[in-house]
């Protein structure tokens, strides 16, 4: 497909989005450097929404979102400053494209490129290593089903569960969130407060240490918020078979649908190699950008690593060295952020940043 943009690619019904839209660009694999013959082509892009949209409340808008005859995203302005401020990896490069990858470029958007530095913070250690613990937690939910897959659908009696609940479905779904919301309370009561790069951190590293700890152990995490409610022994373990074939069964379908719906062409190489070396290549390029970030304050999209992020995709790296890597950097990426060479302030100036959207969206009214 052309990797030229235009408004007829556009299928929805905001009829004054073109004429808002201050920036587009190219975004993923066309942007990095890394695009393959059969790659996406994706565009991004910023703009601010009619006046009406500001002044009263019955319109709103934050984001348009597409995915025929193109992917095509275009955020609202102040939505946008929201995300790249958290150091959103996805949004705060849409600042750092190369000139060459911009479709539309309003004398407005200049503005927001002139200052478009001030949006950097360390926070971007907690989002980029973030996004690419997550990377890592799909490769290795899909190393284990190639590796070990599960050959059958969990049977009620596996649990020594009846063939039909002796529970109603209601009151066994009730119960079962009674308990999940004690479970729920018992953890970090502040995290809601928290920004979003800091959350990302600390329910990515709860998730690993949860994940450590043995079904024994959650078992009784789980028993003991259900006695706290009340529930007496006999109707715990009967609640605590079914949690458990309800996850397996959960589990099943999961894998049943990555079966279903796995790209021929990634499952090809994930037979070969034993594990998603596209998911590894995206892993790799946000911990690079990350490692760049932190040290010389730039975001480099225009991947100068792009070769070697194309072999990572083809399966040049073993699956034991994309594990030790990426926990090696990750350690190596924590002690940057907290030394004297990163020189990037803990936060932006979200003060600063504010009155740049406000001359930015008061600008365009003009």
């Amino acid at each position: 497909m052309s990797l030229d943009f235009n408004w007829t690619m556009y299928t929805g019904n905001l009829e004054w989005l073109p004429e808002r839209t201050i920036y587009v660009t190219l975004h993923g694999s066309h942007a990095y450097g890394t695009s393959r013959p059969e790659s996406d082509t994706d565009f991004r892009g910023i703009a601010v929404a009619p006046k009406d949209y500001y002044y009263g409340y019955l319109k709103t808008f934050e984001q348009c979102v597409q995915n025929e005859p193109v992917d095509l995203a275009i955020f609202e302005v102040r939505r946008f400053f929201h995300l790249a401020a958290d150091a959103n990896p996805n949004v705060l490069e849409l600042l750092y494209t190369d000139p060459s990858d911009h479709r539309v470029v309003t004398p407005v958007m200049n503005k927001l490129f002139e200052i478009r530095d001030q949006f950097l913070s360390k926070k971007a250690k907690h989002t980029f290593s973030g996004y690419a613990a997550q990377q890592m937690k799909r490769i290795n939910t899909h190393y284990k089903w190639l590796k070990n897959p599960p050959l059958a659908p969990p049977l009620r009696a596996d649990y020594k569960l009846p063939e039909r609940t002796l529970i109603p479905a209601d009151q066994l779904a009730a119960a079962q969130s009674a308990i999940q919301k004690k479970l729920d309370s018992w953890a970090i009561d502040f995290i809601d407060t928290l920004s979003p790069d800091v959350r990302i951190a600390i329910t990515n590293k709860m998730a690993d240490h949860l994940a450590e700890v043995s079904t024994a152990m959650n078992t009784e995490a789980w028993v003991g918020a259900a006695r706290c409610l009340g529930f007496d022994d006999n109707f715990i373990e009967l609640l605590d078979m079914e949690r458990r074939y309800g996850a397996k069964k959960r589990e099943w379908q999961q894998y049943q649908d990555w079966k279903t719906n796995r790209n021929p062409a990634r499952a090809a190489i994930e037979e070969r190699f034993g594990y998603d070396c596209k998911h590894a290549s995206h892993l790799v390029r946000l911990l690079s950008m990350c490692r760049e970030i932190l040290t010389s304050g730039k975001v480099i999209v225009k991947r100068p690593d792009a070769e070697e992020l194309r072999a990572i995709r083809a399966g040049s790296w073993s699956y034991e060295d994309l594990v030790a890597w990426a926990a090696a950097q990750d350690t190596e990426l924590s002690e940057l952020a907290a030394s004297k060479e990163c020189l990037l302030p803990k936060e932006p100036n979200r003060v600063q940043l504010d009155r740049h959207c406000y001359e930015i969206v008061e600008s365009s009214f003009t």
